[in-house]
């Protein structure tokens, strides 16, 4: 069996080798054959193996949450949906769908509604994260073409990373990098972006810029290589259009380093050295992510990036050009089947009248839609005021990752019909769900996946489903011929979708469009089956692949030529005022995926940032009369998040941060996105989520808690998080009532009094644990502090047949045999803690080098070196100021 297959998490696309043993994944490690990490992974990657148990799957599938026969709810299904369009018309029903399916699931699903029901309200979680650089490219290029490769990153001399924390967000990607610059000292690295984050420890210049004014500072670098006479004036003349028209719209809100200083709030010395390695660099690479989509404008900044690459004709040749990191797996390959609701497949779309009909015959679809649908944040609006009757939700959570959260939630409440294919048994969004319908996961998915260097790579099939669990593919197939619809849905295996869509791809292309897999049109089964991963356009001519674009200077617009845009900066569509005077920013975090429905199955995943937090400035933290820890709550006018407070200079004053994935699975009120407006990008149709706007309150809590216990329940307190643990669950506590005995509050939440207990009155401390049998049921440990043992160790008591009388007085003295060192995990590949790594820099471990010599830490994916410099920084300033 080929045990190779693809990561599921970034779109940097890992490969990945798989130990299995009696139809389970044991291990993993990274392939050493795949090109985009050469045999490494991060650590979400290396903790693949801990996430596929069958536990906490949606084993069945379910009609009004009564299980039931896959026959039954298919027939549920359509025969809901057909009744839906006779009644108010296709245009009623859409679907919502995600870069976490693969390509061949993601074609059925636009072939079925887009060709054969006649709704284009088919859209994707990729709106969320890439479509303003669709948008961009689309505007530039002619086609949604990203030009570059991996490969360019060991050729550039100048590297710019806007928006992108790739350390944490990308990190095989960042790694690279950083080898890059070791192998070629002279490289330089520039980050732009208002926080300094683990990627600022690679940067020999950063700007912490005012968020949302980066494409001011990139019609400054237009301006100024005009002024300083470092124009490609022959590229310009031979392959592009409308440049003296972006140069004079960018000499308009950018005319000097003086005044852009001014308005982005950088330093006007730091900005006169990107202006000069800029000018004077040739190979440059400008990698942006979502610190540049999520915005109100982010298409415009896409081609603000890209008018200087054009500008200076860098892009085309090795180590040069502007190159968009991709959020999710299959965010590009959704894009070339048509995932997105202004487009049709194979880089098609509803502006073009050819184009449609140029689908429709290929398909032979009989209700072909003629205009685009709705993006998703209008998806969802239609949704709420029920325009749209009906809404099929795959392999996605928007009740958590869309803005206005809380809308959202309620708009699928009023919904008539709600079907949702989830491969895990609870989410906020399956909580809604009429029909639920149990789909595979990664290690049992069968199809392809294009990463962010457009790399088509194989995701196989590793292990048997569980229950009744089923591919994307075949259940949408399966609607689709009780729709009526069977001789164009009958499919037998993925490689049919996939020759299909290949076949599509050249069909009346003749070099008209850039995403051409034509020569994969007839590729065999086992051929499919053993494919290595290969870069489009794949044709007659490239049949191995192309590894870069725009190398020839020919574009896919009508000329030919490469487009120049006219930007205007705009400023955030969040703007604070004195009710919410906080300019909010949200994001990803190191060890987890999206709203955690994979990664918080791992443990060792939730041990870096085990709950969710507000990052703050000092001055902030000072003028909000907050301490670091210290549990807070951000609001607006569309609702509230409580989290703990992180103090840190890392953020601008004025500026917060709060991580994106903790839903109502894992946090009472830590949804991210119920704060954040539902603004739009008017071309691209992204919202707005790193410029919210929030206020601060501190939350006055009475008494911190940590609960473990065997079976995870409900709790009526202020604040609670919880992390899954092999044996039982781990909770953090707080409230704000005080509880005047709790030997009364265990008795009530945990159903019954305690077998043991400590309680100290004097200082509110309370330790008491729960025996059933012989065996530990709960452990509750009320702290002043949060020093306590390694969770491995308290979760491994859960596992005990019974407890002697010393782990019983650890228990209780809340202590592990051999002094266990208590603190964060900031190396979760191996396990190394804060005290343990300040412990060896004390002992002359003073470099990450010796710390990884010594602890192992740093030492597989990377991503915590950045921590433990600043681990060491920061130890050995503190010792410097004990001596004075």
């Amino acid at each position: 069996m080929n045990d190779t297959t693809t990561c599921p998490y970034c779109g940097v696309g890992c490969g990945v080798k798989a130990q299995v043993q009696d139809q389970s994944i044991i291990a993993v490690s990274g392939d050493r054959e795949h090109p985009a990490n050469a045999g490494r992974l991060c650590v979400k990657g290396s903790a693949l193996h801990e996430t596929t148990s069958a536990s906490n799957r949606l084993l069945s599938p379910r009609v009004a949450g009564v299980e039931v026969s896959w026959d039954t709810a298919l027939d549920n299904v359509a025969e809901r949906l057909q009744a839906i369009i006779d009644r108010d018309g296709p245009g009623a029903v859409a679907m919502y769908l995600s870069g976490q399916l693969l390509t061949e699931d993601y074609y059925v699903a636009n072939k079925l509604m887009k060709g054969f029901i006649g709704s284009s309200h088919v859209d994707t979680n990729s709106r969320l994260c890439m479509s303003s650089t669709v948008a961009g490219y689309k505007r530039a290029f002619g086609g949604d073409l990203m030009p570059c490769s991996y490969d360019d990153i060991d050729h550039a001399e100048l590297m710019i990373l806007v928006g992108s924390n790739a350390a944490w967000n990308h990190p095989i990607l960042y790694q690279r990098m950083v080898a890059a610059k070791r192998a070629n000292p002279a490289l330089r690295v520039v980050v732009l972006d208002p926080r300094r984050t683990a990627t600022s420890d690679l940067a020999d210049l950063q700007l912490s810029l005012k968020p949302g004014s980066d494409a001011q500072i990139f019609n400054l670098l237009l301006v100024e290589l005009a002024r300083r006479g470092q124009l490609n004036e022959a590229y310009i003349s031979a392959h592009t259009e409308g440049f003296e028209a972006a140069l004079s719209a960018a000499q308009e809100s950018a005319p000097d380093i003086a005044s852009v200083a001014l308005d982005c709030d950088v330093s006007e010395q730091d900005l006169s050295s990107l202006v000069d390695w800029f000018c004077n660099t040739e190979k440059t690479l400008t990698f942006f992510s979502q610190g540049i989509n999520q915005s109100s404008s982010g298409t415009d900044k896409v081609n603000a990036i890209i008018n200087c690459h054009l500008a200076t004709g860098r892009l085309g040749k090795p180590g040069m050009g502007p190159f968009s990191l991709t959020g999710q797996p299959n965010a590009m390959g959704g894009r070339e089947v048509g995932g997105l609701a202004n487009q049709l497949a194979a880089h098609m779309d509803f502006s073009s009248a050819a184009s449609i009909e140029r689908v429709e015959r290929f398909w032979q679809a009989p209700n072909m839609a003629r205009a685009e649908g709705y993006k998703a944040v209008d998806l969802f609006d239609a949704i709420e005021r029920g325009e749209i009757k009906a809404v099929w939700i795959m392999a996605t959570n928007p009740v958590v990752s869309l803005p206005d959260a809380n809308r959202v939630r309620k708009a699928l409440e009023r919904c008539e019909l709600v079907i949702v294919s989830e491969c895990m048994s609870r989410t906020d969004t399956l909580d809604l769900a009429h029909i639920a319908l149990p789909a595979t996961t990664w290690g049992e998915k069968n199809g392809t996946v294009t990463n962010s260097e457009r790399r088509i790579s194989r995701q196989r099939g590793l292990i048997s489903a569980p229950g009744e669990a089923r591919h994307d593919w075949w259940a949408i197939c399966e609607v689709a011929k009780r729709l009526g619809y069977t001789q164009a849905f009958d499919y037998r295996a993925p490689v049919e979708i996939f020759r299909e869509h290949a076949a599509l791809s050249g069909f009346e292309n003749a070099g008209s469009r850039g995403f051409d897999i034509s020569a994969m049109s007839t590729i065999g089964a086992q051929e499919y089956d053993h494919l290595k991963p290969i870069q489009w356009p794949i044709t007659a001519d490239a049949p191995q692949g192309t590894e870069r674009l725009f190398s020839d200077g020919r574009f896919f617009t009508p000329s030919q030529r490469a487009r120049f845009l006219t930007i205007t900066p705009r400023q955030p569509a969040q703007q604070t005022d004195a009710d919410y005077p906080l300019r909010l920013n949200t994001g990803r975090i190191r060890d987890q995926w999206h709203t955690m429905t994979r990664t918080g199955r791992a443990a060792r995943l939730l041990q870096h940032r085990p709950e969710p937090f507000i990052e703050i400035h000092p001055q902030d933290a000072e003028r909000f009369q907050l301490k670091d820890g210290a549990l807070a709550e951000l609001f607006n006018d569309l609702g509230h998040y409580r989290a703990p407070v992180v103090i840190t200079t890392h953020q601008r004053p004025g500026e917060l941060f709060i991580p994106m994935h903790w839903s109502r699975q894992f946090s009472g009120d830590a949804i991210s996105g119920s704060l954040i407006a539902s603004e739009t990008d008017p071309v691209s149709g992204q919202p707005e989520s790193k410029q919210g706007r929030a206020g601060l309150r501190a939350v006055d809590t009475r008494w911190r808690a940590r609960l473990l216990v065997r079976q995870a329940l409900e709790l009526p307190v202020t604040y609670w998080t919880r992390v899954p643990l092999e044996h039982c669950t781990s909770y953090r506590l707080a409230d704000t009532h005080t509880v005047d005995n709790w030997d009364n509050w265990c008795h009530r939440y945990l159903g019954e009094a305690p077998s043991m207990r400590l309680h100290d009155g004097h200082d509110g401390r309370y330790r008491a644990c729960g025996l059933r049998d012989g065996k530990l049921n709960w452990l509750l440990l009320v702290e002043r502090d949060d020093a306590l043992p390694d969770l491995d160790w308290l979760d491994q008591q859960f596992a005990a047949s019974t407890l002697d009388t010393d782990q019983r007085r650890q228990l209780l003295a809340a202590t592990a045999p051999g002094n266990q060192p208590c603190g964060a995990v900031v190396c979760s590949c191996f396990q190394v803690r804060e005290p343990e790594i300040r412990a060896a820099v004390l002992a002359g471990a003073n470099s990450a080098e010796r710390l990884g010599a010594q602890l192992k830490c740093g030492t597989n994916c990377g991503s915590c070196i950045p921590e433990l410099k600043a681990l060491i920084s920061d130890t050995t300033e503190e010792v410097e100021h004990a001596l004075e």
